[in-house]
Parts: C-alpha cells; sequence; structure tokens
C-alpha cells in the first residue's frame, strides 16, 4: 500500500458498515486518518476514580467510578420498574437511572464496590446530577472471559478517553483505534527533518502511536508535544501562503493628495486623535502607498474611535481618486455609520451638491430594502465615480453594483462576514482593491494568530478623551428582589436627570418568533439549575415596565423584526431624545452611538456570552456622564453563568474579558463553529495555552514559505496542506 493511501483508506473497510456510519454522521470521521486523529480527550488511571463533582453539565462524558449502592424502585402501581445506582468517588455523588428492561442486567452487575467506566449525558432531576440509561463497562469482572476483554481493550494502566457520542462510547472507539493502529507507521511526517531534529521531536507514528496507547505519562507529553506543533506548523504555513499569495497580487498604490479632502477634514476636527490612533493610521497609510493590496485586521476597544480611523483611511483613498466601500453587517448598522460619517464630515460629505464644499464628495447609502428610485441614484452615483465612498449592508456585494474605481473596502464586525463575501467584493475592483477589517471584539493575540492569521493586526486600545467610565453591577433578581426595584428607579433617576436607557432582552416575543430560538438561547446556560422558564422578551417586558416601574416614562421597542423603517425612525428618535427607554434585542449590539444614553439592564444576562455583553454595555458611557450597566439574572449565586457575570462587572478591559470567556468556551466554539459551521481543525492545540508553540509556528512558517512558496522541496508538507485545505478547512481558515 502507497504511503498516502494508508491514511486515506474508508473506515467500513476495517471496522464494518455500522460502526463507520455512526462514526461518519455522528463524529466526523471517515477515513482512518480521521479516527487515527481523533485523540484521546484525557487519560483515567486504572486504580483511580474520576472527580465527580467537576462533570460538565448536558455532556457526554466517561467516567470511572465505583458503586456506593443500587436498589430498585417501583412506580406507577408497581407497573414500572426504575435502578437507581449510586456511584462515588470517594468524596461526590453522581446518580445512574436504567428503567424498564433496561434493568436487569445492570441490576446483576453493578454491586456495592465494584469499578467500572460509565458513559453517558450528565443532566440534573431534582437537583442532584445523573446519567439517565448510562453504557458501561466493568473493570473488575468476575466472569474471566470478560475480564479478559476488559484488560486487553486497556492492556496499559492508562485508559485512554476520547471524545465520543450517544451512539459510540468510548471504549469502542478504543476497539475501533486499535483496529487501524497499525496503519500509524505509514504516516507521512509534514515536518521538514531538519525543523523536527532541530526541536528533538519523536517521529510522527512513534507520536500516533504514544498519544493513543501511553505506557507512562511521559509518553502521553511527549506525543502531544509532537502533535500539537504539527497542527500548528501545518495551519501556519497554509496562512503564511495565504499572506505571501497576497502580497503577488497587484494593487494600485492610493496616496492622499496634500491639500484634499483628507486635509479639509483633519482641520475641521474638533479634538486631536490619540496616539493610538495616530500610530494604526501610519500604518494604514503606508499599506495603501504600496502596489499590493492592504489585509489588515483593526481590533479595538468599543468606543476606541476606529470609525474615526476607517473614515479617514477612505478620505484618503477618494483623495487619491478612488471610492471606499464600508460594508455593515445588518441595516440598523448601515443606517447609523452612514449617519455618523455624514455628520463627521459636514460639508465635505456634500460634493457637488449646492452649498457642499468642492473639496467634498458624496457619501451614499446601500440597502436591501431603500426605495426603487433611491437604489437606482445611488447605484447611478457609485458607477459613475460621484460617490466617493458609500456604507451599506450585503447588498453592496449583488452583482447590479458597479463602482467607478473601488480602491478601499472596510468590512465592520469581520466575524460576520465569510470569505465568500469578501471575495465578491474584491472582484468589484478593476484591480483588487485595500482590505480594512474591523472588530470590536477584543480577540487574544494567539487567536489572531490562528483565526486571522492571513491578515496583519493593528489594535486600538486607549478611549479618546471625554468617554466616561462605566459602572457595572450585577443584579440577582430571585436572591434579592429589592435589588431589580432598585435597578428600576436607578432607571428613573437617569431620565430624570436628562439622560436615556437601554432595557436589553434575549428574545422578541411575537408569534412569528420561532420557539427554537428560546430553546437555542437556553441551550447557552446549561447550568440554570434545571429551570425551564423561556427566556424574557422585548415586547413582554416593554408592556410590564410602561405598566410598572417606569409608568409615565417614554418606552419605545427595537428589533431585528421590525420594518427597516420603523427601525430607523425609533433610532432617530432614540439619538434626538425624545424616547426615554429603548427596550431592544441584541440588534444595539454594535455601533449603535447615543452619547446621551447613560444608562443599560441586561435582562437575563447570564444567556449571553461575557464579549456579547462587554459589546452591549459598550453602548452606554459614551458622553460626558458616567455610565452605569446592570447585569439582571436568575443564576444561582455560586453556578458557573454567575461567575461569568460577576467577571464582566469586575473590569472594563475588553482583551481580559476575552481571555476569561475563551477560557470558559474553549476553542471548539472560537476556532469551529462560531466562525464558520464547519468543525475546528485544530484537535490538540488549546489557542489560549499555547501561545509560544502558535508563535514558534508561525516564525518558522514564515521563514519556509519565503523560502519556497510553492513548498517544492517539502512533498510531504504539501500533503498534509492538502489534507488540512481540503474543502472544509479551506472554508474554515477563511472565515475568520
Amino acid at each position: 500500500m502507497d504511503r498516502v493511501s494508508a491514511f486515506d483508506e474508508p473506515l467500513k473497510k476495517l471496522l464494518g458498515g455500522a460502526t463507520a456510519k455512526v462514526m461518519a454522521e455522528h463524529l466526523d470521521l471517515h477515513t482512518v486518518g480521521d479516527l487515527l486523529h481523533h485523540y484521546p480527550r484525557r487519560y483515567e488511571e486504572r486504580g483511580r476514580l474520576t472527580a465527580l463533582a467537576d462533570l460538565p453539565l448536558d455532556e457526554h462524558v466517561t467516567v470511572v467510578a465505583q458503586v456506593a449502592d443500587a436498589r430498585v424502585l417501583m412506580f406507577n402501581n408497581g407497573r414500572g420498574k426504575r435502578l437507581e445506582v449510586t456511584l462515588t468517588d470517594g468524596h461526590g455523588r453522581l446518580q445512574l437511572v436504567f428503567f424498564g428492561h433496561g434493568v436487569h442486567k445492570p441490576h446483576k452487575e453493578l454491586l456495592p464496590g465494584r469499578r467500572a467506566m460509565f458513559a453517558g449525558k450528565v443532566s440534573v432531576f431534582n437537583r442532584k446530577m445523573q446519567l439517565a440509561h448510562p453504557t458501561y463497562q466493568l473493570l473488575d469482572a468476575t466472569d474471566a472471559d470478560e475480564a479478559t476483554e476488559a484488560v486487553d481493550a486497556f492492556a496499559g494502566r492508562l485508559l485512554p478517553i476520547y471524545p465520543a457520542c450517544k451512539q459510540l462510547d468510548s471504549w469502542r472507539i478504543a476497539k475501533a483505534v486499535d483496529t487501524v493502529l497499525p496503519s500509524a507507521q505509514e504516516a507521512v511526517d509534514p515536518l521538514p527533518p531538519a525543523l523536527r531534529e532541530g526541536r528533538g521531536f519523536a517521529p510522527l507514528p512513534e507520536a500516533l502511536l504514544k498519544v493513543h496507547r501511553p505506557q507512562t505519562k511521559a509518553d502521553i507529553a511527549e506525543a502531544r508535544d509532537r502533535l500539537k506543533w504539527d497542527e500548528a506548523f501545518v495551519l501556519q504555513v497554509a496562512l503564511a501562503r495565504r499572506r505571501y499569495a497576497d502580497t503577488q497580487l497587484p494593487a494600485v498604490a492610493r496616496r492622499p493628495a496634500p491639500g484634499g479632502l483628507l486635509d479639509a477634514f483633519d482641520a475641521e476636527l474638533p479634538f486631536t486623535l490619540t496616539e493610538g490612533q495616530q500610530k494604526v493610521s501610519r500604518e494604514i497609510f503606508d499599506d495603501l502607498a504600496t502596489e499590493h493590496p492592504m489585509h489588515r485586521l483593526l481590533q479595538g476597544e468599543v468606543g476606541s474611535g476606529k470609525t474615526m480611523v476607517a473614515l479617514r483611511a477612505m478620505l484618503g483613498v477618494v483623495d487619491a481618486g478612488g471610492q471606499a466601500a464600508m460594508l455593515a453587517p445588518t441595516e440598523v448598522l448601515a443606517q447609523q455609520h452612514h449617519r455618523s460619517i455624514t455628520e463627521m464630515m459636514g460639508e465635505l460629505a456634500e460634493g457637488g451638491m449646492l452649498g457642499g464644499s468642492e473639496q467634498g464628495t458624496k457619501v451614499v447609502l446601500l440597502t436591501g430594502s431603500m426605495g426603487v428610485a433611491a437604489r437606482r441614484q445611488a447605484l447611478l452615483d457609485l458607477v459613475t465615480g460621484e460617490a466617493g465612498i458609500v456604507i451599506g449592508t450585503h447588498a453592496l456585494i449583488e452583482d447590479k453594483v458597479r463602482f467607478h474605481d473601488l480602491g478601499l473596502v472596510v468590512v465592520d464586525e469581520q466575524h460576520r462576514f465569510g470569505v465568500e463575501q469578501r471575495d465578491a467584493l474584491r472582484s468589484k475592483g478593476k484591480q483588487p482593491p485595500h482590505l480594512l477589517v474591523m472588530t470590536a471584539t477584543p480577540i487574544p493575540r494567539t487567536v489572531a494568530m490562528t483565526v486571522f492569521g492571513d491578515l496583519e493586526t493593528s489594535v486600538l486600545d486607549q478611549l479618546p478623551a471625554g468617554r466616561s467610565p462605566i459602572a457595572s453591577h450585577v443584579v440577582p433578581a430571585k436572591d434579592k428582589p429589592h435589588f431589580l426595584t432598585r435597578a428600576w428607579e436607578r432607571v428613573r433617576e437617569e431620565v430624570e436627570n436628562g439622560h436615556q436607557a437601554y432595557v436589553v432582552c434575549p428574545r422578541i416575543g411575537d408569534d412569528a418568533e420561532d420557539q427554537a430560538a428560546g430553546k437555542k438561547t437556553k441551550k447557552k446556560a446549561p447550568e440554570d439549575d434545571g429551570d425551564k422558564r423561556p427566556p424574557l422578551a422585548v415586547l413582554e417586558i416593554a408592556e410590564q415596565l410602561a405598566k410598572g416601574p417606569l409608568a409615565g416614562l417614554r418606552i419605545e421597542v427595537l428589533h431585528g423584526r421590525m420594518n427597516p423603517d420603523d427601525k430607523d425612525d425609533v433610532m432617530r428618535r432614540f439619538a434626538a431624545g425624545d424616547v426615554d427607554v429603548l427596550v431592544a434585542t441584541t440588534v444595539i449590539e454594535v455601533g449603535v452611538n447615543v452619547p446621551n444614553a447613560t444608562a443599560m439592564v441586561i435582562m437575563d444576562a447570564d444567556r449571553f456570552g461575557v464579549s456579547q455583553l462587554h459589546q452591549l454595555r459598550g453602548r452606554v458611557g459614551r458622553g460626558s456622564a458616567p455610565g452605569l450597566c446592570l447585569l439582571v439574572s436568575e443564576a444561582h449565586e455560586a453556578s458557573p453563568a454567575r461567575a461569568r457575570l460577576s467577571a464582566v462587572a469586575a473590569t472594563l478591559d475588553g482583551f481580559e474579558l476575552s481571555r476569561i470567556d475563551l477560557e470558559q468556551r474553549r476553542e471548539g466554539d472560537v476556532l469551529g463553529q462560531a466562525q464558520s459551521g464547519v468543525r475546528s481543525s485544530l484537535r490538540m492545540l488549546t489557542v489560549i495555552d499555547d501561545e509560544e508553540v502558535i508563535a514558534a509556528a508561525r516564525e518558522e512558517a514564515v521563514a519556509i514559505v519565503a523560502a519556497d512558496p510553492e513548498l517544492g522541496r517539502l512533498p510531504e508538507l504539501r500533503t498534509a496542506l492538502d489534507a488540512l485545505l481540503d474543502k472544509e478547512r479551506e472554508q474554515y481558515l477563511d472565515k475568520g
């Protein structure tokens, strides 16, 4: 068998159709190589019990534990049987439940004192953790055959525990791995020999053997070090090649003309730019002056002045004879950007109009819901070049949209845009336009190096003068209802002092709202003690507030299912101060700028993620008056949900919070589903813990690609890259 094909062998050839089908459907494992790269999540020692107190809710787990007691209970007037088994690790306890015909075998086998491996999904019933109908494998079987089988399957002292699913438990996966393990000898090693020897890594076949069947803990450490490096290195080579390819593309250098639009704009500015804004602007203008497309990520705290930096870059490009397009993820945000940019530019945004400045240009808005005439005029302004700046939603990417000379694309909140859209917009220029990607979600350095690894990064970490501090507090509505009463009094006080407030809810609450949305939000907080109350809704809360604690105030609602004109009307009136309290969903999460809004109450705050809460909070304290953010929650004081909220209340540092968020969610969410809807290709590497590995791998990758962009001298590395960059992985990288 040749070297590559052993790994490409379909699993059904070796494992049989039924097992292979479950592996493909539930674990996304299709080939021998996939299974060999399905590493154990952890290892249990045969003689030691798993700590039961730390088991995660709603997850499929495998534990080694001892039976403390077992009893059969009757219900339904004696017609039904239930077996309850209590497991112990010497400290914590875990209940197992078996029903009906499934009672007989475990009742005979799970006797007090027996040890076994148990697998199932952790749930809560009557405030106790339990596994319902778990599968199990006895570790001290008395039956000779069974004992031999158990010992054979796990000959070593260290039992590998694999990421499993309901249909296939860890020890069945372990048996399947035994079947394919001989193929590990055929592994193609992606690391160049000099690099591998220089860093003292084990050969790949040996690392695969040791990760699946370690004899000692040192084996595990050695294997993991090696496999982590492979992942980091292959990924960084892919990104380095993409960056290299981008530097080979042609672009028009855009140098602002002196005495033009940018100078006129700067001269009118009523304040000076922060040092950070000046530094980042220099980096951007240096990139724009080259004949290769800029690919830069601008990350800045909520309110750090990213829009100002982006606007100056757009004006510079217009000065140089080009056009600039800004893409926003929602219509509300596109309209908001259009409003704030035209306000910032004043008469410079009225090029060609009566009273407009002669240095000015037209700034047009293009969204899907515009009227036909306005849309036709906007399209005409773009194709003639009359409009130097266009702000819009995905509507900008449609085939009908033509530019006179597109020079710069600014994408706001990148994590909401896929690469297909980036590319579609890029193809609108005569040559690829420069690209500036902005995000207000602070991204730890390692995530920036992996998810956004094809972009150069600039960071704005100072807040402009005049921004006020925001005080944040957790309001435990269940334990201390008087705190919630006080929260509404505080909102009233802010309004009486001439300010405005937001109240944010997780749900809209109209009939059209699919109940699945409620279920989805519910899943985010599995620690809710089995509390099945649906998340609070905008329409209900607005009505309760108007009749109750905020009676007499001008209250309006805003959510994603409103007609775009109505949404814009509400936002305009709120911005103008004609609305006291805006009850909204997270549509206000990004970009909404009302300096007079000083208070925010987030209902069911535990149902939002850390970075989302931080984004929302950034909507207040945007003027000279201090901001107040109240996080209302019914979560139990000792729950992880409350710990999350306390972390948000304790710091305004977005980078610190993004780190906490990452530690709590781990990367699966950051790199996998959240980015692209496909599973992350990182199985061993953890972005949060392996910063040194990623940084070192990036350095090696850059050097190797610079010396040999096509990797002609490294065919094994090319093979590994092709495997990483199959369709899905390519998408995952690009969706960054």
